[in-house]
């Protein structure tokens, strides 16, 4: 068997991610072929891979650490949440469908060999899997059928180690809990557990950590400390979303507003925006009305466009976004903000719920029908107005037609995307991750009037921070203990890992 070790936590967003992606690119630069792997996520920021597929965002940053191609097995079950109680579920890469929270739990068994599929394949062409568990194994009244933790752990046969967040207070207990609450052949297939998040001086929980050792029996993989620079790497959940203060210390910052909606999808679109020197990105959560400073109103993508729209008029968000564009102000919306910057949403068939048509925002002369077919690719091309390489991808239902249409924004190889108003200072697309894209990000802000001369590499941005995360974690963890965790399922016995034949490679 492919050595493998599972990341675990004792609850949601402890940075079993950034652990995993960590882990990845410092046994990547030791020379081995390593594979992510996330059997079960819940997440609205998806990445497209080159087959048309759909991932979570986390496990495309983790491929990019591990520098391996996108694979729809990295990541073979992920709920895209809709409503509170129900997720559309994408099952190695494609649609599988819409399910209630309890419909789901019910089906999740006839799920888990597609997940025990992909991890096999992923493990023929690796030398190492590193896997992130979801939640937390202490979930126990969910512990039946599970498939993305201890359910998956067992049928896959691999180790786990067990992270505690001591940012959020109570590691200890959470350590201790979930030892108590899981059973006694989960209790042995946990070998180690790791303090994550952890601020001042380490060794004053050198107490802590031999206590959580006496009282579970688990070494200890080390104490991390806080990680500031994690900011500069896509965040993978809604949680995670903040208001972001200006990196520009000597000018006024370009304020861009972004409009909290329920169902935020790839908000990590902003993430270039983010690291930009003078531009300060505000989230507005619902209560409060759209800074009338911004510069620029941007509308994000959304699992629930309809519903989205609603919240906004509902908030009044609508009226702030009118008042924003006489008084000389610029609105950006991507994918699902596109669409809500037309005149209507049609959904015929009831995709989003209850069937109708809806109106939208009126700003853009553009209708939308949302139909069952949906685009999942890989795109490139030019910004038309500036003549700049741009790439993204494209994860959305429906088809935009209209007058605004033959303004287009992008040139996509021959096909055009896109819509800008005749004054051009309202424009929608398709695609995400455009601002990746450096020359173009600065062709656009410029336009806008922003200063644009930063000369940040974005990729370069996420690769050195990548590095250093490695780096962090060398420095913090036992990964000697790391590797022997992940060794001991392999049966070859010691001399090998995978093809690598030498262990000192570690």
């Amino acid at each position: 068997m492919t050595p493998a070790v599972m990341i675990q936590g004792t609850g949601s967003n402890v940075g079993k991610s950034l652990l995993v992606a960590g882990l990845c690119r410092l046994f990547a630069r030791r020379g081995l072929a390593v594979r992510p792997f996330k059997p079960q996520n819940m997440s609205n920021n998806a990445a497209a891979t080159p087959d048309g597929g759909e991932i979570g965002r986390a496990q495309a940053l983790q491929a990019q650490a591990a520098g391996a191609p996108l694979s729809v097995h990295m990541n073979p079950v992920l709920l895209k949440p809709e409503a509170d109680a129900q997720s559309q579920i994408i099952v190695q890469g494609k649609r599988f469908g819409r399910l209630a929270s309890r419909e789901f739990g019910k089906r999740k068994p006839e799920l888990l060999p597609r997940i025990l599929e992909s991890f096999d394949r992923l493990s023929a062409e690796a030398d190492l899997v590193v896997i992130e568990g979801a939640g937390s194994p202490a979930e126990v009244n969910l512990r039946a059928g599970d498939i993305a933790n201890m359910g998956f752990a067992e049928a896959a046969d691999v180790p786990v180690i067990l992270a505690g967040d001591i940012d959020r207070g109570g590691v200890i207990a959470s350590i201790v809990g979930t030892h108590c609450l899981i059973s006694e052949t989960e209790r042995k297939r946990i070998k180690a557990f790791l303090i994550n998040k952890f601020r001042g001086d380490v060794s004053l929980f050198a107490e802590g950590e031999k206590l959580i050792a006496e009282r579970t029996g688990w070494a200890s993989a080390g104490v991390l400390p806080y990680f500031p620079a994690a900011s500069r790497l896509p965040a993978e959940d809604a949680v995670d979303i903040r208001i972001t203060a200006a990196n520009g210390p000597h000018e006024r910052a370009f304020k861009i507003a972004v409009p909290v909606i329920s169902r935020i999808a790839n908000f990590d679109d902003l993430d270039p925006l983010r690291l930009e020197p003078g531009v300060a990105i505000d989230f507005v959560e619902p209560g409060r009305p759209l800074p009338r400073d911004a510069d620029l109103i941007f509308l994000p993508g959304s699992k629930s466009t309809i519903e989205d729209l609603k919240g906004i008029c509902a908030e009044g968000w609508d009226i702030d976004i009118a008042a924003h564009l006489r008084a000389g102000g610029h609105v950006v919306g991507i994918c699902g903000g596109y669409q809500m910057l037309g005149h209507a949403i049609s959904d015929p068939d009831g995709i989003e719920g209850r069937a109708g048509r809806y109106p939208g925002l009126g700003l853009l002369d553009i209708k939308t029908i949302l139909t069952a077919d949906k685009q999942v690719r890989q795109v490139s091309g030019t910004e038309i107005a500036s003549g700049q390489n741009v790439t993204g991808y494209e994860i959305h239902l429906g088809q935009t037609s209209g007058i605004a249409t033959q303004r287009p924004w992008l040139d996509l190889g021959g096909r055009r995307d896109g819509a800008i108003s005749p004054d051009s200072r309202v424009m929608g697309s398709y695609v995400h991750g455009l601002f990746q894209s450096d020359a173009f990000r600065r062709a656009f802000l410029g336009r806008l009037g922003a200063n644009a001369a930063s000369g940040l590499n974005f990729t370069a941005t996420v690769e050195t921070t990548l590095d250093q995360l490695a780096d962090h974690l060398q420095a913090h963890l036992d990964i000697a203990k790391i590797q022997d965790i992940a060794q001991s399922r392999n049966s070859i016995g010691p001399k090998s890992w995978g093809r690598i034949s030498d262990r000192n490679a570690f």
